[in-house]
């Protein structure tokens, strides 16, 4: 069994001001968004304009928080605020959702596809490589915060979170989710992008590939207590809302392979 690293969740404290380092991990993993959009900019052939990236990147952080906490109420906190509603309002108790967040996001996306003439398509291909490794620092602040741990485990890695009140040894799964879904996606996505595809295709492998990751690590990854198993005596929240995820990814990939529209550069 491994020591749990006993890392403070605040990363400074200014005053009564804390800084806690799963909100440096989002910072993060928008800063690496905001610098890998404006790199892939510079390419011929770019369909966005690289002095639209900033609009990009804060219209996505927009999304991501707005929809990742209204995700969280509907998809995992339903029943909570119905008996409390001004729950909803107290986001420093946490509860942020990925797929909530990536609801935002796209929403964002087709607000900007919009106003600046791009094919959505195009757009979701451009974004699909920007988001894996925030997904991935996201993860690590899951772990630095002991929140979201694994499954009682006896593997030699396991390790004891101390703010556990069980006290068992864990899957450290918020490290597997760091891997998978965070590092694996990117490699996957990014080598993907590099290759002539049609509109489309990109953003259906980032679909599938993030479905099927985190449907893989939810096996490892201890159940939200009040939810528990909701289907078939093992399947979790987090996989069910997976499972639309892997359908539109083959959608989006049998749609693109039928018809081939080509990415349109911006002029």
């Amino acid at each position: 069994m491994l020591a749990y690293p006993a890392i403070d969740p605040v990363a400074l404290e200014l005053g009564p001001l804390k800084i806690h380092w799963y909100g440096l991990t989002y910072l993060a993993g928008l800063t690496f968004a905001w610098w890998l959009a404006r790199r892939e900019c510079r390419k011929a052939g770019s369909v966005w304009r690289e002095e639209w990236v900033d609009d990009l990147i804060f219209y996505a952080a927009i999304g991501i928080v707005l929809g990742g906490r209204l995700g969280y109420i509907l998809f995992y906190g339903s029943d909570r605020l119905l008996s409390d509603p001004s729950w909803a309002l107290r986001v420093w108790e946490g509860g942020m959702s990925f797929h909530g967040g990536l609801l935002g996001v796209i929403a964002a996306v087709y607000y900007l596809s919009k106003t600046r003439k791009v094919a959505l398509g195009d757009l979701l291909d451009f974004v699909a490589p920007l988001a894996p490794i925030g997904l991935a620092l996201g993860r690590l602040g899951n772990f630095i915060g002991q929140e979201l741990w694994g499954r009682a485990a006896t593997v030699p890695w396991a390790m004891v979170f101390p703010n556990d009140p069980m006290q068992l040894p864990r899957h450290p799964s918020q490290l597997y989710q760091f891997g998978l879904e965070g590092l694996t996606l990117f490699a996957l996505v990014y080598w993907f992008t590099r290759q002539r595809r049609p509109r489309w295709a990109a953003a259906g492998v980032f679909s599938l590939g993030y479905g099927c990751l985190r449907f893989l690590a939810e096996f490892f990854r201890e159940p939200d207590a009040h939810l528990g198993f909701q289907a078939f005596g093992w399947m979790t929240r987090g996989q069910i809302l997976c499972i639309p995820m892997i359908l539109l990814g083959l959608y989006l990939l049998w749609w693109a392979y039928s018809h081939k529209a080509s990415p349109k550069k911006h002029g």
